[in-house]
């Protein structure tokens, strides 16, 4: 969409501050903007039902009436699709925690400006309103499913792995593929993971999904092995599955049904799921690891690390969750969040790989910060196995 199409809010309690906002715009080519001199004008101007409604609202955190806290709850509440940009003469650290609380509340946050604004910091964050949105649409579309549907989803083997590439970013080749779960539904398509997760973590029989994730897998790996193809592949399993008795006896069993080794299978955890002090769980990743599969630590940075306990698990891979890397060049105060967790990384000796690589700019910056592996949609979207090859062949001769 050209910015000139776009509606604009500047919300600002200091006259002169607010019309310097406006000149802004009006010298990037904006072509409607509307002013509010506090809290209340602004929340007014997003209930009135305005067309065209605001597309991106620039809100001082200092406002009168209403303070910008309380106006992004309440935007939040209301489930307001505009984009929102936070200026203010606070601190980076202030800064970015009103953007993890925006967030948090599901307002689109495109970023956080110290004062004084300047033009070309103001124009790059209006630029992430102008990238694909999708995720959000997904979310909405997506239907709700029942455990009792689920189960016979499962029953019916209608639930198949997607695998997404990850990339060696020092060297530009394909060194895995990370396993996604999707529901081929007869009526719905493809579904993601937030039409069935709910049900199956409420019934905690996450572990039907992942032994019919883990058997096609692993069944995948086989297909690609056959075809001269030798590459890892990641799995997502919950804790349950893997503290299950029986699981290094079925696991065993499925990778000598494919003929498969052990070290090109690595299982993924959650962080908040790895960081426990359950000795027998602690046994349990010990003897994975000794059998040479990989142990890779998802989402890190959403959990409450103890770093003492996570440099006891022996884990191969740390996964920096995408909200600290998708827009990291752009926004200094995720940017800092995330040198520190490829920091981590490498004094753990750990190979990191960076969830969530949607555009050239976050692959650059990767690159010049040294992280191991990447991931994402600027790469690739997960696909079934059967595509796979033909995008290997089409991303190696591209480098």
């Amino acid at each position: 969409m050209d910015i000139a199409q776009l509606h604009f809010l500047v919300a600002e309690g200091d006259q002169v501050q607010r019309h310097a906002l406006a000149d802004i715009l009006v010298h990037v080519g904006v072509g409607r903007i509307t002013q509010a001199p506090d809290g209340h004008t602004a929340l007014r101007y997003f209930n009135a039902g305005i067309m065209p409604a605001v597309d991106i609202a620039i809100i001082d955190l200092a406002l009168p009436g209403m303070d910008a806290l309380e106006l992004i709850r309440r935007l939040g509440e209301t489930r307001c699709r505009a984009g929102v940009i936070v200026v203010g003469a606070q601190s980076n650290a202030v800064l970015f925690s009103v953007e993890t609380m925006a967030a948090a509340y599901g307002v689109r946050v495109l970023g956080a400006i110290g004062k004084p604004v300047i033009g070309s910091r103001l124009v790059a964050l209006i630029n992430n309103y102008l990238l694909p949105d999708d995720g959000h649409a997904a979310q909405e579309q997506a239907p709700s499913m029942s455990f009792a549907q689920v189960g016979q989803g499962l029953q019916a083997r209608e639930f198949d792995p997607f695998f997404q590439p990850k990339i060696e970013l020092e060297t530009g080749q394909v060194k895995g593929l990370e396993m996604f779960a999707r529901w081929r539904h007869p009526l719905y398509g493809v579904l993601g993971p937030a039409s069935f997760m709910p049900a199956l973590e409420a019934a905690q029989r996450v572990d039907f999904l992942d032994w019919t994730m883990i058997e096609k897998s692993v069944a995948a790996c086989r297909k690609l092995h056959d075809e001269g193809i030798p590459i890892s592949f990641s799995i997502n399993v919950d804790q349950g599955t893997l503290a299950h008795p029986q699981f290094m006896e079925q696991i065993t069993s499925c990778l000598a049904r494919y003929q498969i080794m052990a070290d090109y299978i690595t299982f993924e955890m959650t962080e908040s799921a790895v960081l426990t002090t359950d000795p027998h769980f602690l046994e349990r990743l010990l003897r994975l690891r000794m059998k040479g599969f990989g142990l890779a630590i998802d989402d890190y940075g959403t959990g409450r690390s103890n770093l003492q306990l996570l440099a006891r698990i022996p884990f191969s891979e740390l996964k920096i969750d995408r909200s600290f890397v998708d827009g990291a060049s752009r926004r200094p105060a995720i940017s800092t969040v995330l040198r520190s967790c490829l920091g981590l990384a490498r004094s753990l000796d750990r190979r990191s790989v960076a969830v969530g690589v949607e555009t050239k700019q976050d692959w650059d910056f990767l690159q010049g910060l040294g992280c191991t592996y990447a991931q994402g949609y600027y790469i690739a979207k997960p696909m079934p196995v059967e595509e796979f090859p033909t995008w290997l062949a089409d991303w190696q001769h591209f480098f």
